[in-house]
């Protein structure tokens, strides 16, 4: 194959009508063809099924937020499905399990966790089956209550791992088969780091939070047997002499475990470092500059021979080729124009 299709969530401030798609040419080591898909309000993260039949978005619609289902067509245009809206401020994160049969979502400004199931037969969002609002604060002005960033599933898909930033905590649930959801655990995580996303290690032992404030990847492993978590390395992904404002955005790991990568809002850089594949601990390879500002999010092709950022104040996404034995990032084009990028999604493969 020498082009891959892909998707990209945007605040629909400016110029921004909704979700973009787009075509990157690997052959020409471009991207091609980038247009509007399907129009939305702020549509800022997106989840595609693992068949590529359907895409689940984030979605705003006047006093209320909650979730769009969308069939993915042919030539890269979304069509709705249908909706399913609560009352106040939009999710920020969502996810969907292999089989399609489960959406769920973070809400940053509730503090909670909310699921769906899904219509085998169209791929429909159903009501809600379940919403847990979790409790506490953190230190930092910021958490002044909790703040719900993240929502995946752990790689065997029996248990969901939630990351809150405002009560620093990574907290698993288990999934029941009407689509609530039960607690197992919550890990207290240092205080005032504000954990934002997450990332499994291919071989299932180990787990990668970065935090937003406190600029750093955690490393935890993952116990399996029981869904629970435990610290075991904080590695901080800016230089030493690095004193101005960032927050930490996205981390992702290659497909082989070798490598994370994580991005820096303010430094506007992606941090790469090599995983010990016997402990799971990091060590740190280099920065590579977005050539933007504030880059929210980053995500590699499927071949993962290409790294595409997106800079949400900068407007504009940067495609960096990956050297898959070093894990070292080079630009090639950083001039392709979306408004307020957050999410980047490639199809299935």
């Amino acid at each position: 194959m020498t082009k891959y299709s892909g998707f990209v969530g945007t605040y629909t401030k400016g110029e921004s009508k909704g979700i973009y798609s787009f075509t990157l040419n690997i052959e020409s080591k471009k991207i091609e063809n980038v247009h509007v898909a399907g129009e939305l309000e702020n549509p800022t993260y997106l989840t595609i099924s693992k068949d590529n039949q359907y895409l689940y978005s984030v979605a705003k619609e006047g006093e209320t937020g909650g979730i769009t289902a969308f069939s993915i067509k042919e030539d890269g245009r979304l069509t709705t499905v249908n909706s399913q809206l609560l009352a106040g401020s939009s999710p920020c994160h969502v996810s969907v399990d292999s089989k399609n049969r489960y959406v769920f979502s973070a809400n940053y400004h509730k503090g909670e966790v909310v699921s769906h199931l899904i219509n085998q037969e169209n791929g429909a969002l159903k009501s809600v089956a379940s919403v847990i609002n979790h409790e506490g604060r953190g230190p930092d002005p910021r958490q002044d209550k909790p703040h719900t960033h993240y929502v995946g599933l752990t790689p065997d898909e029996k248990y969901l791992a939630v990351v809150d930033l405002g009560i620093d905590a990574l907290i698993t649930y288990a999934i029941n088969e009407n689509g609530t959801l039960s607690k197992v655990k919550l890990l207290p995580l240092k205080a005032g780091s504000g954990p934002r996303h997450l990332a499994f290690h291919p071989n299932g032992k180990f787990a990668y939070v970065m935090t937003e404030f406190s600029s750093e990847v955690i490393v935890l492993s993952y116990h399996q047997e029981n869904g629970h978590f435990s610290e075991q390395q904080y590695i901080s992904t800016l230089p030493a002499d690095f004193s101005e404002n960032n927050q930490g955005s996205a981390i992702h790991i290659s497909s082989d475990g070798r490598f994370i990568y994580a991005g820096n809002r303010g430094h506007n850089s992606i941090a790469v470092f090599t995983v010990n594949q016997e402990t799971g601990e990091l060590s740190f390879i280099e920065h590579t500059s977005t050539e933007g500002d504030w880059p929210r999010d980053f995500a590699f092709d499927p071949s993962e021979k290409f790294v595409i950022a997106s800079n949400q104040e900068s407007g504009n996404l940067a495609l960096f080729s990956r050297d898959e034995a070093t894990g070292r990032l080079t630009l090639i084009q950083s001039d392709i124009v979306v408004p307020h990028p957050v999410c980047v999604k490639f199809l299935h493969i």
